[in-house]
């Protein structure tokens, strides 16, 4: 469980990790080195586990984005394995979740176009051995976007 000032740490830092070690120790109330050491601790604790840039995708050329809906045909270790090490190798596939329903995995893919989209399906997850069914949901438009945790 986290406790409320490290909620009030991660919450700026997902605001704006690029902000000083001295503002964010401002901006929640402690010392520098009070701070410094919780960073340090929630980092080696791996509650952070990496930091990053935001990209706005479309600017950057991904102007298409899907997500993909995928049954398998055959639940074995071997099918699963491969279907899962192909997945996490491949950077159109920005997520990627095991999930229950219809679908057995749900996948949120980026690519320039729809072409790429089609060379994507061709030449990557039809390729894949197990596969049953691709359905795809092309988004239209994002009405919410984000990836930090409400603390």
């Amino acid at each position: 469980m986290i406790d409320p000032l490290d909620g009030r740490l991660l919450q700026q830092l997902q605001h704006d990790n690029r902000q000083s070690n001295q503002q964010l120790a401002d901006s929640v109330g402690m010392s520098s080195s009070a701070c410094w050491r919780r960073v340090a601790s929630l980092e080696a604790a791996g509650v952070i586990a990496r930091y990053t840039a935001l990209v706005d995708r479309e600017k950057a050329g991904f102007s298409m984005s899907a997500i993909l809906h995928v049954s398998l045909d055959r639940h074995d270790e071997r099918f699963v394995s491969e279907f899962v090490v192909r997945v996490r190798k491949r950077p159109e596939v920005l997520e990627c979740f095991a999930t229950t329903g219809d679908a057995d995995y749900h996948l949120r893919v980026v690519v320039s176009d729809m072409a790429a989209y089609n060379r994507f399906l061709d030449d990557f997850m039809f390729k894949i051995p197990g596969i049953r069914h691709v359905r795809t949901n092309v988004i239209l438009k994002e009405i919410k976007y984000d990836v930090a945790l409400p603390f």
